[in-house]
């Protein structure tokens, strides 16, 4: 089914788009997903089953949410990223139900502690994972399952855990390019899947040029 709004984009009849969305072309929003006001999402994405999107949030192109997604106020996704079912974002570092002194409950719109979170481009997080608030993914960063990101991820990192720490690294493809230690005494390693280069300087995976 599609919405007058948005000729090009595939949109199951139960959606709830809020005004001041923005979809690009090609895009697929499935059954029971809530999208609110102000938020952008980019070109051919996926937006799965029971997702919600909360406010002003910025998606890119190329981008798949599984089913049950959460994504708060404060949060940017980049080009190429996949989300994993039921993974869930937050955005508060203190929060509480109420005022301190119990005359009303706090209000759900942005403060100045609501903290920024950016998911860079070819990230791929894991199924069950959350994400804390104030934190960045690097490029083509991984997240195991089921993890809890405390802390930012560099690029092309394997992390998991609860906290997730970095384990090892991954190719823009995806395959595994070996632990920390093992990395640690290479000046430069390959992918074996896609040939791509890198080197790993301080802890920072970079890819060498093409």
């Amino acid at each position: 089914m599609t919405d007058p709004r948005f000729p090009n984009v595939r949109i199951h009849p139960t959606a709830l788009i809020e005004e001041g969305v923005q979809i690009g072309e090609g895009s697929v929003i499935w059954d029971n997903v809530h999208i609110r006001r102000g938020t952008r999402i980019g070109k051919k994405c996926i937006v799965g089953e029971k997702t919600y999107i909360a406010y002003a949030v910025q998606i890119g192109n190329l981008v798949k949410l599984n089913a049950g997604v959460y994504i708060c106020t404060a949060v940017t996704i980049e080009d190429g990223v996949m989300i994993s079912a039921h993974t869930v974002f937050t955005n508060d570092k203190f929060p509480r139900a109420i005022l301190p002194d119990f005359s009303d409950l706090m209000p759900s719109e942005p403060t100045d502690e609501t903290l920024q979170t950016i998911v860079r481009r070819g990230v791929t997080i894991g199924a069950n994972a959350t994400i804390g608030p104030g934190i960045e993914l690097g490029e083509f960063a991984m997240i195991g399952m089921g993890s809890v990101v405390t802390r930012s991820i560099p690029a092309y990192a394997l992390a998991f855990g609860s906290p997730a720490r970095v384990h090892g690294y991954v190719s823009a493809c995806g395959y595994p390019l070996g632990n920390t230690d093992l990395l640690s005494v290479k000046e430069v390693v390959h992918c074996k899947r896609c040939g791509k280069g890198y080197r790993l300087i301080n802890g920072i995976l970079s890819p060498l040029p093409s």
